[in-house]
């Protein structure tokens, strides 16, 4: 998504500023908190802010950069952002590529990917064909990867707690085990021919390789024209053909496309599902809500 240069130029001035007036560096140029302070850990959305609180506890102090319902994909950053992450002391993000605006930032906050160590599964069409899909904590086995990366992030931060995070990380860690260890019966009541999970956008790439799913969607990931008249063909003949009795859309993107797919097939439109975003409250307040909310979603549409 293109910025304007003048919005660019005003970030970078918000940077220096913010560097130099609102926050203190360490020896090695990063931000540190003053006496007293817990360290300000900021993250790129929602679902890894929930993480890293359940790992940090009252240890840290985690905010989200993006808001509860963003869009993270294409996000621009605000002058509010720029001088928020001068004065964290670490950055938490998903990596793969899913956030190209985290580049904006100061190089002298330290910044961990959070999607290190997991085998991407690569986008297969579009323009980002061959580039890892992003989305890899919608599988609960990656997202424990996710919390082990975390755990180990903040006891850099701050090693006089390291074991606390490695106990309250193994722990959380546990809780998302048994939503995996659960996939399968959640959705052992799906008929064979009908494994086949029909979204907006190709978010679900992980949760379907766990859960032994075949998916479909509009487009693969992060498009400006949400579904264009052959990504809308080429799904509904993939309906029709699998006899798909639910199609599904995702709570951050406009479900006008998948609209006319359920009318064309018959299909039911169902949903939201939740990815890139907690809600602000119910239904998906958390990491372990959004997973069972999905898998109760899923299973309940496609099992009719």
């Amino acid at each position: 998504m293109t910025r304007p240069t003048l919005r660019l130029i005003a970030l970078a001035a918000l940077t220096t500023l913010g560097l130099t007036g609102c926050s203190l560096l360490d020896e090695g140029g990063n931000s540190a908190p003053t006496a007293g302070e817990k360290p300000l850990v900021l993250t790129s959305f929602t679902v890894i802010a929930d993480m890293a609180r359940e790992v940090g506890g009252d240890r840290v102090r985690v905010e989200s950069i993006t808001k509860p319902g963003a869009e993270v994909h294409g996000y621009e950053p605000t002058p509010h952002d720029i001088r928020n992450v001068a004065g964290a002391s670490l950055l938490l993000e998903n990596g793969f590529a899913l956030e190209g605006w985290f580049d904006q930032f100061t190089p002298n906050v330290p910044r961990v990917v959070l999607s290190e160590g997991i085998d991407p599964i690569l986008i297969a069409v579009g323009d980002k064909a061959g580039a890892p899909n992003p989305h890899a904590w919608m599988s609960p086995a990656a997202g424990q990867v996710y919390v082990h990366n975390i755990a180990r992030a903040l006891g850099e931060l701050a090693p006089e707690h390291a074991e606390e995070f490695t106990r309250r990380g193994e722990a959380y860690a546990a809780q998302i085990g048994e939503v995996r260890d659960g996939l399968s019966e959640r959705l052992s009541t799906i008929p064979a021919d009908r494994r086949f999970l029909a979204t907006c956008e190709g978010a679900f790439s992980y949760l379907a390789r766990d859960a032994g799913l075949e998916e479909g969607y509009l487009w693969a990931v992060n498009q400006e024209n949400e579904g264009t008249p052959q990504q809308m063909a080429d799904l509904i003949a993939q309906v029709r053909e699998r006899q798909v009795p639910t199609v599904f859309c995702e709570s951050t993107v406009s479900d006008k496309a998948q609209r006319e797919v359920a009318a064309a097939t018959g299909a039911t439109l169902t949903g939201p599902l939740y990815v890139d975003s907690l809600s602000d409250g119910p239904p998906v307040g958390s990491y372990l809500e959004l997973l069972r909310y999905d898998l109760d979603l899923i299973a309940d549409g496609l099992s009719r």
